[in-house]
Parts: C-alpha cells; structure tokens; sequence
C-alpha cells in the first residue's frame, strides 16, 4: 500500500460574514465544550459563514464520536492508495485554524436599475438610507436570537408575559415608543442613540434548540454579550463607513460602545497603546482624557478639559522628561501655560483656531505614551 493522503479542506466555497477573529475564538469555545459539540457549530457557521455550504459539507463528513458499525468509516481505499477520511472534529478543527484565509463576503456589483439610476427610488428618497439599514441589521440581530435575554422570546407553552421592548429602550434612552424601530421617525439623535443602546443590548446566544410543536419556532440560550458586541460594532462601523458618517462605536475605554470621532489609523494605534499600556496610577486619567476629545458631542471646553488631565499626567512625569530631554521639557509645557488652556490667567491668550486643540491633545497623548514605553524599559533594566 502507499502513503496516506490527508483529504485537504477547500476554503474557496465559504465567505465570512464575520471578522475572522471573532469567527476563530467563537470556534475555539466549540471546540473546547463538553457534550455534544455539533449543533453549537452548525450554529456559529450559519451565523458566521454566507449561505449554507459550509453547514452541508459538515453534515456530509463522519462522526466518529457516534458508535459506528461500519469497518471502514475511517478509511477509503484503492489500489496503491490508502486516504484518510476528514471527520467532523477534524474538518471544523481545521475551518477554525485557517480562518483567516477565508474571503469576507461582498456586496454583489450594482444591476441594472441601480446603474442606471440617477441615485433616488420612486419615493424620492435616496437609494442608501443609512437609518434603514440599520433597521434591517437590528432586525437580522433580533432573528438570530441576539435581542432575547432582554427582550424575551414568545414560546406556545410559556404564556408569562414578556418585557415591553419600548421601555426597555425608554429606561436607557428616555424616548416613549421606540419599538418596532420606525426610522422614518427619528432625528439625528435618536438614531445615534439607538445605535449606542442596541450595543449594550445585543447578546450572542451560544445554543439553540427547534421547537416544532404548532410551528413555534427556534428557543436561545446560553447568552454572552462580549462576542455580540464584537460584531454589532463591527456590523455598524461598516455601516457608518459605507455612508460616509465620521463616527464609529469606541472598541476600548471609558466611551466604550459609543460613537466617537473616526481618526486616521495612525492615532488610532496611538489610542489603542496609550489605552492598555498606561500604568495603573494614570490609566484612568487616560482613558477619561480619550473619551472627553473623542465624544459625538465633545465641544471646545472638553477638549480643554482633555488637555488638561494629560498635562496633569505629563507634570507628574516632569523629572523623568527632563531627564531624557534636558532643558527642552519646559517647551512640553510653554504652550499650555501660555495658552488658555489650564491655568486660564488673564495673560493667557484664548483666541486661537479649535484645530490648536486637536494639535496639542495629540502631541500630548503621543507625549504620554512615549513615557509609558520611558517607565516600562526603566522597570526591566
């Protein structure tokens, strides 16, 4: 007989409708469950993975943790050749592990009305409706169970009344009748406040079991928020993007799950560093400077109140900046005390563009976190 010949998994029939990352640890949990494990994947790839090949190809492959009568489940056999057949564990084991080889799903190329539309629908209305969309992803989250631990899920032999969804909303919100989502109603706050409420609603639900008596349906269970809130942010961050709105759901910090202000990728790599690697003493500080600059409504004066914590943090650092830049730290300084920025002294000039303040906040966070790496190399020596 000749060598084994592993059967290989063909990747190019699956796309991603979710960042791989979240895919990989999602998967990793199923792998790592007691008990039957197959239904939780099954699940995560109708969630994960665009249309239903990816499912199909699993259930086509062998069990082995199921008894078996037939003597060569595991093998197929031919002349000169002997192949290895993939079970199910090894097939979803191996999806998992090359995740990030998979192709993210896109949008099909526009047909022929949309590319010879002059942008409007019959009603006059734009084409992209960006509240609209969002309607549809919270309705694609609430059908995929995401809405039920607060919400509740109707069930034929449960008749306990469920939590009115609208004041669900209203307690976080302070808007009455919110629920079913009308976005033809909204202004341009509600709809942000939407956005940021639904973040901390959404909830992943990790099982789900089919309830055939009387049609009743798909039952959820087993909720984490950590992973629905990956993907709501990612979902939404799309959507804001593709709509041209500068603003996205924060991943990190104090503003977490609230719409702050898009930056470049460059600051926001400043953000991420100076956000988990600031020591203890001066992480909080931080993180309430970020979220004061980068706010929906930041204004002129939360700026200045951002700039501030950050000089208060460079202060306290003075004597080791002095000690990497000599005389030169008191220039660090110079502008924001001669400025109307913190001591706000009569001498102090306060008529200057906002931008001065976007200037200085991110010369001074970039200054605080050349001192983080400053206190973390003194700490190894």
């Amino acid at each position: 007989m000749g060598d084994d010949v592993a059967v290989s998994l063909e990747l190019s029939n699956y796309e991603l409708l979710w960042p791989a990352s979240l895919f990989i640890s999602e998967g990793e949990r199923v792998l790592r469950s007691t008990g039957p494990w197959q239904d939780r994947a099954i699940w995560l790839m109708t969630e994960a993975l665009a249309g239903t090949t990816a499912v199909a190809d699993f259930e086509d492959l062998p069990n082995h943790t199921a008894p078996t009568s037939d003597p060569w489940a595991n093998t197929a056999t031919g002349w000169g050749t002997k192949r290895a057949v993939m079970d199910q564990h090894d097939w979803f084991t191996e999806l998992i592990r090359r995740a990030p080889e998979l192709r993210h799903a896109a949008a099909p190329r526009p047909y022929w009305p949309q590319r010879r539309s002059n942008g409007l629908t019959h009603d006059g209305s734009t084409a992209r409706d960006t509240r609209r969309d969002f309607t549809r992803l919270i309705g694609e989250f609430a059908d995929n169970g995401y809405l039920v631990e607060v919400f509740g899920e109707e069930c034929v032999d449960d008749h306990s009344e469920l939590p009115d969804a609208s004041e669900v909303i209203d307690r976080r919100l302070g808007i009455p009748d919110l629920w079913p989502l009308t976005p033809e109603t909204w202004d341009e706050d509600t709809f942000y406040g939407l956005i940021e409420v639904f973040h901390d609603l959404v909830s992943r639900p990790r099982t789900r079991r089919f309830h055939s008596y009387s049609g009743c349906g798909w039952h959820h269970s087993e909720f984490h928020n950590g992973p629905a809130r990956v993907l709501y942010r990612w979902r939404v961050n799309q959507l804001l993007r593709e709509a041209g709105i500068d603003y996205e759901l924060a991943a990190e910090g104090e503003d977490l799950g609230r719409l702050v202000a898009v930056t470049d990728d460059a600051r926001s790599q400043l953000v991420h560093r100076a956000l988990n690697d600031s020591p203890s003493d001066t992480s909080a500080g931080v993180r309430h400077a970020i979220a004061l600059f980068r706010g929906r409504d930041t204004s002129a004066e939360s700026k200045r109140s951002a700039i501030f914590n950050l000089a208060r943090i460079l202060e306290e650092r003075r004597a080791l900046i002095k000690q990497h830049l000599g005389k030169d730290e008191g220039a660090l300084f110079e502008i924001a005390n001669r400025f109307d920025l913190r001591h706000r002294r009569a001498d102090q000039r306060g008529e200057y563009d906002e931008a001065f303040l976007d200037w200085i906040f991110w010369w001074y966070l970039a200054t605080v976190e050349l001192t983080d790496r400053l206190i973390a190399s003194r700490s190894l020596a």
